[in-house]
């Protein structure tokens, strides 16, 4: 793409539309589960939600009602010196439906979400997109279900744009789906051309491998599906205060917490947090963070396995499913488009020695210790701390939900860049970038451009003027032909809760 030289600078022109990508669901009954999924559904005015799937993993499985028994070495429960399976289920209720639930309470908070953004989707069409996976055994394909139908089904429309499926529990309903196609389509002439149709199309955001499936028939089948895990973002995970800056702990005390998530309305009464007397399965000796008032040997004597350490009564529990769904948001920070080009969420990242962290040992407890989930994210130096940013937009969303009123909430500012948010340029050359901002409440602005790390270029560049809304950016004599430099234009308001909005242009050394 060229630049247009304007006063001896190149100009970037012409800004283009953010896209809604299309998203599956696909989630077991864990508690952080439940917890992601009000979050995602308060960012549904931001995607496409194409299904919300029940899915079982190596953590919870239902059975199939008939008495058979089930059993994999080195579960959970058959850690911690205990021997309960092969059992005929594991930690699923009776009546599972947290999924039901979040949606319908969305529902009830609507027509509130409805005056803050006209693109939150009608909870009659997310209902209509609830399935049942396969829920019945951990890491069992042998057989469809209505959710690896729908997966199916999407993997083969002809929408425009690539699909992004999740898996926050397994991926059996996933490999399900894969294996119908492989199945129906492997021995006939269109083969290659639907291989390479899915290949082109389908994306998979995993909280890892936590059933197997992927290893064993995902990976060894369908080798050119983009597979992304993400690392060096925030974490949303449990026992996030464990190791978190100060910047980011204060977004996870009790107080806070209270005010602005679990004491907002229906959808923040739904969300747990510790110590709320809640389980999400009767008696699931792993799930002791609604009881309060206890120590840890305490617990321990009551039968529970305690695999992370108690918290403050009312404080952060966990959301850990969060990376796979906030780099698809709106925000401005183009994540979606490319696994590597990190937002919200983390970055991308592909190691192909990596262990299964939910597997590798055998003496480690339920979601792979709170030592793993809760440690450092291996941020390194320049990755930028996103966790205010993103835990303050999530509060302004559930205020959204309790507020029928517009003016009496906070909204997100608007961050444009006039000209193409993909730009060419010359090693040494110095292109001007020009930001324009606006906020819908008329509140105080404050600018700033940044580089963000995420390109190919492995230096820092020249940024003149970065908190004025026109800058300068040089681009350095040693930048080599084909390399990238990421440049974020980023806008705060001075609202309550505060909001940021970003745009990022990507620069193309000629």
């Amino acid at each position: 793409m060229a630049l247009f030289a304007i006063n001896g600078f190149a100009h970037a022109q012409n800004s283009p539309n953010e896209a809604r990508p299309r998203i599956v669901i696909t989630a077991d009954p864990e508690l952080d589960d439940n917890n992601s999924l009000i979050r995602f559904l308060l960012y549904s005015s931001d995607v496409e939600i194409e299904g919300l799937i029940y899915a079982s993993s190596a953590f919870h499985w239902k059975g199939d009602g008939k008495g058979t028994k089930w059993f994999v070495p080195g579960r959970e429960y058959a850690r911690f010196g205990l021997n309960l399976c092969p059992c005929e289920s594991w930690r699923w209720g009776e009546d599972e439906h947290f999924i039901h639930d979040a949606v319908y309470t969305y529902a009830n908070v609507y027509p509130n979400l409805k005056i803050h953004n006209p693109n939150y989707p009608a909870p009659d069409l997310l209902k209509a997109r609830i399935r049942i996976g396969n829920i019945e055994f951990d890491g069992d394909i042998s057989k469809d279900s209505p959710g690896s139908d729908l997966i199916k089904t999407l993997i083969l429309d002809d929408k425009p744009g690539q699909l992004f499926i999740t898996a926050w529990g397994g991926q059996s309903t996933i490999a399900r789906a894969l294996k119908a196609i492989q199945e129906q389509y492997e021995f006939t002439t269109n083969w290659g051309q639907i291989r390479s149709k899915i290949y082109r199309k389908v994306v998979l955001l995993p909280s890892g491998d936590q059933d197997d499936t992927y290893a064993k028939y995902i990976k060894p089948n369908w080798p050119g599906i983009e597979y992304r895990e993400f690392k060096g973002g925030p974490n949303y995970g449990y026992g996030a205060q464990l190791n978190a800056a100060s910047q980011d702990s204060v977004y996870m005390t009790a107080s806070w917490t209270k005010e602005n998530i679990s004491g907002r309305g229906p959808l923040g009464a739904l969300y747990r947090v510790w110590g709320d007397g809640k389980q999400m399965v009767k008696g699931d000796i792993m799930d002791y963070f609604g009881i309060s008032g206890h120590t840890t040997d305490e617990l321990k004597k009551m039968g529970y396995v305690v695999w992370m350490p108690v918290q403050e009564k009312g404080s952060w529990l966990g959301e850990g499913d969060d990376p796979t769904f906030m780099n698809m948001l709106g925000n401005g920070l183009r994540a979606y488009e490319n696994g590597t080009y990190g937002g919200w969420g983390g970055a991308g990242f592909i190691d192909p020695k990596a262990k299964n962290i939910f597997f590798q040992n055998s003496d480690t407890s339920s979601k792979a210790m709170a030592t793993s989930l809760a440690a450092p994210k291996d941020r390194s130096n320049t990755y930028p701390d996103f966790f205010p940013a993103a835990q303050r937009d999530f509060a302004a969303r559930l205020k959204w939900s309790t507020t029928p009123i517009y003016k009496r909430a906070n909204h997100e500012p608007v961050a444009k860049i006039e000209g193409p948010l993909n730009v060419m340029a010359t090693a040494g050359e110095t292109i001007r970038l020009n930001g324009a901002v606006s906020d819908p409440d008329g509140d105080v602005l404050s600018v700033s451009w940044w580089q963000f790390q995420q390109g190919t270029f492995p230096g820092k560049v020249s940024i003149l003027n970065p908190e004025a809304k026109q800058t300068q950016i040089e681009i350095p004599k040693n930048a080599i032909s084909g390399q990238t430099i990421h440049i974020i234009f980023q806008v705060t308001d001075n609202g309550s809760p505060s909001l940021t909005r970003y745009q990022r242009v990507i620069i193309t050394v000629r």
